[in-house]
């Protein structure tokens, strides 16, 4: 029998739900002995995914296509206190029945039907996998290309990158997939000492950035690009909405599937708390790190050095070139576990529950990161934000105005528990499917296609299409919500 959650505000199971093709132990609601996550777990959950290098080089990439330094952070801030709002709200599902990601998104995308926005979920977390390794593996090439320089002269040859690179992103990737194959848990020591160790380095570089660029005046003295008389003079609001976007589309991952972490914890008090106080200040202190240092590469080196591992590099002590890059690949590994595999894991095992677990799902997430080729997406700052960060945030916007409207509008955060794992039940629909909320995810997503195949290259369009898309999340976060509400209505 389905086991049941000794909690007040969660309804006992009845019935024996255990054999539904729906069901299995990752996707059955939490028991209340494992709900045990305080506000301090929740804080320290943020402070180990946000510190990494990823958020580093979003801060940096905003300096090197033009920003100064306190308009690099103001919108990196601004972005994740808007974020904040969808993550608490689809926080709270999780937080009550204990229920993960894809279980949440059944009442309104039908049992069938959340395999949509779980699968659109997992696919981005497969491509920041991707990400987290080959930062890994690269970190590894430059520590080894230190002890054999001759590394550095393969040419690309594979997908643009030379055998020596793919070779080291693969290790790092088997690294990975031996962390998956021995179950969460055995990461568990690494993000406790993930988070200090790599705050630890970045305070360590903003000090040497302010020593060598002789204090913080001239690093901060960078003039925005955007500023009159300089190459941008006059374009800044054309650049802020599509960055503050992007910003957004960072962590808007996490703002839907953040039920699979606050199924655990204690209280709405604990997770609203602990998210609101390690979210916006991890980001902001890290990306402060980030936006600083790049100023200073600009002083020390005359260009702008977004990738950390590049600039670790330019150290010439080997001893603290070799701490700094393990100190990179240790973090690197306990982030990419806790926030790219976990999550995805789930919304894949969704897919077929009685045969895909855990490992098999962290199995795949493996092998769709490596086809997605990750050193393509981290080329270059403009394509980081625009090409990547934009683009995934149109979709999930989409997918969390349907998830909030149906769940705190419509249904007034009121679920039938038994009927999330029962076929022809309450949230079967027709077939397993709500046409409603498919037909509301693809109005909001496509005003925004045109912008998005013009930004990529592949079509000619009208500027005022890109305009549109430069504010993707908001209109299809918008749009699929009043869509949704309209449709679904009449059903209530």
């Amino acid at each position: 029998m389905l086991q049941t959650l000794a909690d007040s505000d969660i309804h006992e199971y009845k019935g024996d739900l255990s054999q539904s093709a729906y069901w299995n132990k990752d996707l059955s609601p939490s028991l209340r002995s494992a709900r045990t996550w305080a506000i301090k777990d929740m804080m320290v959950l943020w402070i180990s995914m946000c510190a990494c290098v990823p958020t580093y080089m979003l801060a940096s990439s905003l300096i090197a296509v033009g920003m100064n330094w306190w308009q690099a952070v103001m919108t990196i801030l601004l972005g994740n206190c808007i974020v904040l709002v969808p993550m608490v709200l689809n926080a709270h599902a999780g937080t009550k029945y204990g229920i993960p990601f894809p279980v949440y998104c059944r009442p309104s995308f039908g049992i069938l039907g959340a395999n949509i926005p779980a699968l659109l979920r997992a696919l981005v977390a497969c491509g920041w996998f991707g990400i987290q390794a080959w930062i890994g593996g690269w970190a590894i090439f430059k520590l080894s290309a230190i002890y054999f320089p001759s590394l550095e002269a393969w040419p690309n040859s594979f997908a643009g990158i030379s055998l020596p690179q793919l070779a080291c992103f693969l290790f790092f990737w088997a690294i990975n997939m031996y962390v998956i194959y021995k179950g969460v848990d055995s990461i568990r020591f690494l993000l406790n000492i993930k988070a200090p160790l790599l705050i630890v380095l970045g305070l360590a570089l903003l000090g040497w950035a302010y020593w060598r660029a002789d204090g913080f005046g001239p690093m901060f003295a960078a003039p925005s690009a955007f500023a009159p008389g300089q190459p941008k003079a006059g374009q800044f609001w054309g650049f802020f909405f599509p960055a503050l976007t992007g910003m957004i589309g960072f962590w808007a991952t996490l703002s839907l599937n953040i039920p699979d972490f606050t199924r655990y914890a204690r209280s709405q008090k604990d997770q609203i708390l602990g998210q609101a106080l390690g979210l916006p200040a991890t980001m902001g202190l890290f990306s402060f790190i980030g936006v600083a240092v790049t100023s200073a590469t600009i002083v020390i080196y005359e260009e702008s050095i977004w990738d950390p591992v590049i600039l670790v590099t330019k150290f010439t002590n080997p001893v603290v070139l070799a701490v700094a890059l393990v100190s990179l690949c240790i973090a690197t590994l306990a982030t990419n576990i806790a926030a790219n595999v976990v999550s995805p894991a789930n919304d894949l095992a969704h897919l077929w529950p009685k045969k895909i677990n855990f490992r098999i799902g962290g199995y795949i997430t493996g092998v769709i990161g490596i086809l997605m080729q990750p050193w393509k997406l981290m080329a270059d700052p403009s394509g980081y934000i625009f090409k990547w960060l934009v683009a995934y945030s149109s979709l999930l916007g989409s997918i969390g105005g349907i998830l909030i409207c149906d769940y705190f509008v419509l249904r007034n955060c009121s679920l039938q528990v038994p009927e999330l794992y029962r076929k022809s039940g309450a949230y079967w629909y027709e077939k397993g499917f709500n046409p409603k909320a498919i037909a509301a995810l693809i109005l909001g997503i496509l005003p925004l296609i045109p912008g998005f195949l013009g930004t990529i290259g592949l079509a000619s369009i009208s500027a005022w299409w890109i305009t549109l898309y430069h504010y993707a999340w908001f209109i299809s976060f918008g749009v699929s919500f009043v869509v949704y509400w309209a449709l679904m209505r009449r059903d209530q």
